[in-house]
């Protein structure tokens, strides 16, 4: 007899939960449930104070050029940069976030004309690493693995492949 009462439970509408506007099989979508009367809100007017008062507190009152950016994801990789006098594109700076320094490859600047250096690699291995001349490793996104500069012997980056946004 027992499997009776079970089909005749099965038989009977779901009862509402307390809290619930109606029936669950009544409901069409979850819009059913919103109240378009009210309108939401998706813009907080203080949010840009906040952010520019976080901003000037990882500066530490210092005054920057530029924020700049991953070319290919639009992750910030530093807010206190120095644009290069004389390349408008590049930057250097000293603190940085979101960014991996490739300690374990070397890249040397290649000998020539002036306009026509390059930043070249040189494996670890070879004698070459021990001549003179300056030493750089590769910087890269931390999030996306992109080249975005290069780190130097005197722990300063130098920011060529990046997005530059007014500070």
């Amino acid at each position: 007899m027992e499997p009776e009462a079970s089909k005749q439970g099965e038989k009977q509408p779901m009862e509402a939960e307390a809290g619930d506007p109606a029936d669950p099989r009544d409901l069409v979508s979850s819009d059913d449930e919103i109240d378009y009367s009210v309108e939401p809100e998706f813009y907080d007017p203080t949010i840009d104070d906040v952010d520019d008062r976080w901003a000037h507190k990882q500066r530490k009152g210092r005054t920057s050029d530029a924020v700049l950016s991953c070319p290919a994801c639009f992750t910030t990789l530093c807010l206190d940069s120095q644009r290069h006098e004389k390349y408008v594109n590049q930057y250097r700076a000293m603190f940085v976030c979101n960014c991996k320094v490739k300690t374990d490859q070397i890249l040397r600047e290649g000998k020539g004309k002036r306009k026509n250096r390059k930043v070249t690699a040189v494996d670890s291995t070879t004698p070459e690493v021990a001549s003179k001349g300056p030493v750089y490793h590769p910087v890269c996104c931390e999030i996306c693995s992109t080249e975005v500069g290069v780190f130097d012997e005197d722990e300063v980056y130098h920011f060529f492949n990046v997005i530059p946004s007014n500070s």
